[in-house]
């Protein structure tokens, strides 16, 4: 899977992963996270893998300044509902990353490590997402508005003949790489853009 060359410019997500070092899967405790492996997940880069991802990268650099974050050891509430339109989405890519949990997730060894119960969705809140610490409960809300950066004008009748039973390799190939422009402008033009990912306290 040869992945279009912007993803790595875009910056990673190193935490600090207990659960990890107790049982030997990183010596350190380190675990890095790349936008690639978003994408792996998700099985897709768009918009919304993108906006998760910096929504994730944003809040944890608001709620863990100068450290690194501790996976396992953040909450975070979703105001949408699992099945409501992209919400879905957005949530395995912050629950990949922040290792948080519905009730299906890790139930603790001897009491430590737990994730499960650790991610909720229909959340009373204005922000798409909250994440809040569990060790200091300090919390920050997070946005993302993906008309920040709006699609080329040819996306859609580029889309419309991708998705053509008779399209040509060269016509979906030229629709492909509109659709990741969008994502790299995101990504890499405008991540730090306030406009695009807000993080509120």
């Amino acid at each position: 899977m040869a992945a279009p060359a912007f993803f790595a410019q875009v910056p990673p997500i190193t935490l600090r992963d207990p659960l990890a070092q107790f049982l030997g899967a990183s010596s350190d405790g380190l675990v890095e996270f790349r936008y690639y492996d978003a994408v792996k997940l998700a099985g897709h880069s768009c918009p919304t893998v993108a906006g998760a991802w910096l929504m994730t990268l944003k809040a944890l650099e608001r709620l863990y300044p100068g450290e690194h974050p501790e996976r396992g050891a953040v909450k975070v509430e979703l105001r949408g509902a699992a099945h409501e339109g992209v919400v879905g989405v957005v949530a395995n890519v912050v629950a990949f990353v922040t290792g948080a949990a519905g009730e299906g997730g890790f139930k603790g060894i001897a009491g430590r490590f737990e994730r499960r119960g650790l991610l909720h969705f229909g959340a009373p809140i204005k922000a798409e997402a909250r994440f809040t610490r569990i060790d200091t409960g300090r919390s920050v809300e997070a946005s993302f508005n993906a008309d920040v950066v709006p699609a080329q004008p040819e996306m859609r009748p580029l889309l419309q003949r991708a998705l053509a039973p008779d399209a040509s390799p060269e016509e979906r190939a030229a629709f492909a790489a509109v659709w990741q422009k969008r994502v790299e402008r995101i990504l890499v033009e405008h991540r730090d853009d306030p406009n695009l990912v807000r993080i509120v306290d």
